[in-house]
């Protein structure tokens, strides 16, 4: 997503671009201030969305809404930038539908487990010989049995297991549901990024107009 910010000529390029070269770089160096020092609060109320739309949350996955300000380029105007690294946040902000044969770990409630996490368990299972499917109520469900061999990947499932049978142990040898087998995922939108940093251009606008007039 990409805002332009225009109000009044405040960043109007071709007017930036005919300034002298001096008063340019003081002009370009201010605006670059104003908006990292804005940046800091956007991106913080944009972590305020994300705990709102994400309840099971860790720290790392906050942090990595950030704000960035490009601005190496002296005869281009300095950019702000509002985002995440995490390559699978946009369906989150958008909604959509996910197609494809995908694995969906069944684990306790509320807790979660990491790709490269989940394929390793995966890989365990496969190498031991010990991964095979059944179909139940017409979904088609990844079992392990619970052996000495596999007690480490299974860890996590065995929790679940119990969760959900109220058990107080797992049998040596039971057979536990590691995963489900499913075609396609709906998300529903979580947050608004876009909202978010709409919400603060007013707060930015000044910003930068202040800065501005103390060149």
């Amino acid at each position: 997503m990409k805002i332009d910010l225009v109000a009044d000529g405040l960043l109007d390029r071709r007017r930036f671009s005919a300034w002298q070269g001096d008063t340019r770089k003081a002009i370009h160096t201010a605006v670059a201030r104003a908006m990292r020092d804005t940046g800091k609060a956007m991106a913080e109320r944009a972590r305020g969305e994300m705990r709102a739309g994400f309840k099971v949350v860790k720290p790392k996955f906050l942090r990595s809404m950030h704000a960035k300000v490009f601005d190496r380029k002296a005869k281009e105007f300095p950019a702000l930038y509002i985002g995440s690294k995490v390559p699978w946040l946009g369906i989150h902000e958008r909604g959509g539908t996910i197609r494809g044969r995908m694995l969906v770990p069944l684990l306790p409630q509320h807790r979660r487990i990491g790709r490269k996490a989940f394929a390793r368990v995966i890989d365990a299972l496969m190498r031991s010989g010990n991964a095979f499917f059944i179909e139940k109520n017409g979904q088609q469900i990844l079992m392990a049995e619970n052996i000495a061999e596999n007690a480490q990947p299974l860890a996590r499932f065995r929790r679940a297991e119990r969760e959900r049978t109220g058990a107080r142990r797992v049998r040596r040898g039971q057979e536990i549901p590691i995963a489900v087998l499913v075609r396609r995922v709906s998300l529903r939108k979580r947050f608004d990024l876009a909202r978010s940093v709409r919400g603060d251009l007013p707060r930015l606008t000044a910003a930068i107009r202040k800065a501005m007039s103390k060149v």
